[in-house]
């Protein structure tokens, strides 16, 4: 493969180095993208490094030393990113938390880690790290957020740079980054999970390296994301370490506003949950269905053509021109996730097969990866060539995978965690002879692709969860975030009870029922006249259909 960013940034020793070396050899290098009004707007290498710099120094200046916590509780924008870097360059460690986190999660998560100061934002969040810093004197400093945290930048105005240069050159690859709280319903009390700058790095570049043979086909400066994914969860967090590894502009906006900025941003690297393109279909095929039953028909046969297509081994002339027929159907569906999509990784394993088929033969090379917070990214993933419709691919070079007789997936070798924050019996407990037990239920079939059926336990750990509780009933426990995926009807074991999901019928009252199928019975009884029916020239398969009864004999 020769000479890859991923392969260059292994060379590294810290995050923050990814910026700086960018702001060295290309300052007006586009790496980030920020939402002005209705327009979006490029930020340079430079103009990046050069905040993050003035950040550091005020985290510097603020008395935050090698080794602190620093807990970071915002919404998922480019200030998130500059304060993440800034943390990363003075040596401490960074805690996120989405801003929705409640209450008891936070003063958990303060209690656990001792942080020396707090950004957070909101009126909410605000008065419980006050309250936070009246009772734990290591709390030093609480900053509500605004927006380019002036407050911070403030206290370093003064201060040389070399002050931050210092620190970062003490950076080694073995020093904790972030300590990552995943969010589960499983349990307010969830590990903190210890990532190194070296874990975080090498798993970044896993997946460059994976994606390279798509991705080297942009050209310079043409690579482009916009990420929805909450950047204090894994997947939004190893997203965006691997588009900085990989060279790939990044849009960062809140969850749940990706699918209203992709015709606006117009992305060629799309980096989403399966739910985008569950919700894409369905949008198109609910407006087929609102439109006529010819539309209908030819979205169906547009969807089997796609489908074909793409799980065909050889596609002659035949498949193409029988594809070809329907890309006026196809380009809808590419226009709706921003027209330009060249590649699309895809979180989390719960794209099923047929959709994974669908996008693929639309035009939408999608690729479905997984990793859970331990491994500090991404350790199967498919690749360009070397994919499988429903799976989520293939161990990554340097790492080997093995499912258990009870279905558990292990992994070994490549970047793992350095344990769970201050606890080390946990920490023991997540490994087996040398493999790590994730937690996931999975199948490996004989090419060593793996399919994701769920989970077992919130977290890698075997040790019970402490502070664990069940939630209402008829609702599935599902460890929030897109690398859990939890299937209905996982068994459960003995350290995490499992409730089975409910059904998605409809609860129909005995009464309506019994009403419905009288109504019903009386159609067809008046249909069934060869007289009624033929007397206005109406096919009786037509009409069958029409009223819902089937075709009448």
């Amino acid at each position: 493969m020769g000479e890859t960013p991923g392969s260059l940034a292994r060379e590294h020793s810290g995050l923050s180095d990814l910026i700086y070396e960018v702001a060295t050899t290309d300052a007006h290098a586009h790496v980030f993208s920020v939402l002005e009004g209705r327009e979006w707007e490029r930020r340079t290498a430079g103009e990046f490094a050069t905040e993050v710099t003035a950040l550091a120094k005020g985290l510097v200046a603020a008395g935050i030393a090698e080794g602190d916590r620093v807990l970071l509780v915002v919404d998922s924008h480019l200030d998130w990113a500059r304060f993440a870097f800034a943390v990363w360059s003075v040596r401490a460690v960074l805690v996120p938390l989405p801003r929705t986190a409640s209450a008891e999660r936070v003063t958990h998560v303060v209690r656990e880690t001792r942080p020396a100061a707090m950004v957070v934002q909101g009126e909410r969040q605000y008065r419980t790290a006050v309250r936070l810093q009246r009772e734990l004197p290591d709390l030093g400093r609480v900053w509500r957020y605004e927006e380019g945290l002036p407050v911070v930048a403030g206290l370093g105005t003064y201060m040389d740079a070399s002050a931050v240069r210092f620190r970062r050159d003490e950076v080694v690859a073995d020093d904790a980054a972030v300590v990552l709280y995943p969010m589960s319903t499983v349990s307010l009390r969830t590990r903190g999970v210890v990532l190194s700058h070296g874990a975080l790095l090498s798993a970044a570049a896993d997946l460059v390296d994976r994606m390279w043979p798509r991705l080297s086909e942009l050209a310079p400066g043409r690579a482009s994301a916009v990420l929805d994914l909450p950047l204090s969860q894994l997947p939004g967090l190893a997203s965006l370490v691997a588009c900085v590894v990989g060279r790939v502009r990044v849009g960062l906006v809140p969850p749940g506003r990706l699918r209203r900025e992709l015709e606006r941003f117009r992305p060629t690297v799309l980096v989403c949950r399966p739910d985008l393109f569950e919700r894409v279909h369905g949008s198109e095929r609910a407006s087929a269905h609102s439109t006529d039953w010819d539309s209908v028909g030819t979205f169906n046969a547009a969807m089997d053509a796609a489908v074909s297509f793409d799980q065909s081994p050889k596609k002659g002339a035949w498949r193409r021109l029988s594809r070809s027929m329907y890309d006026w159907s196809f380009s809808k569906i590419r226009d709706l996730l921003g027209g330009r999509v060249h590649l699309a990784v895809c979180w989390g394993g719960g794209l099923s097969e047929r959709l994974d088929s669908y996008f693929n033969g639309v035009g939408v090379p999608v690729m479905q990866v997984f990793g859970v917070p331990e491994t500090a990214g991404v350790f199967v993933a498919n690749a360009p060539g070397e994919r499988v419709t429903g799976t989520v691919g293939q161990a990554v070079p340097g790492r080997e995978v093995w499912v258990s007789r009870e279905g558990e997936l292990f992994v070994r070798g490549g970047a793992v965690f350095l344990g769970y924050w201050a606890d080390g019996e946990g920490s023991r407990a997540a490994f087996r002879e040398g493999w790590l037990a994730t937690g996931v239920l999975a199948e490996e079939d004989g090419e060593g692709f793996v399919r994701v059926r769920g989970r077992s336990r919130p977290q890698a750990s075997m040790a019970e969860v402490p502070g664990r509780f069940v939630p209402r009933a008829n609702v599935i426990e599902v460890v929030a975030g897109p690398e859990e995926v939890v299937a209905p009807g996982v068994v459960a074991t003995a350290s995490l009870p499992v409730v089975e999901a409910p059904t998605r019928e409809l609860e129909v009252a005995s009464g309506v029922r019994s009403r419905w199928l009288g109504w019903s019975r009386w159609v067809r009884g008046r249909v069934s006249s060869r007289l009624w029916v033929r007397g206005r020239g109406t096919p009786r398969w037509w009409l069958g259909s029409r009223l819902g009864c089937g075709r009448i004999r």
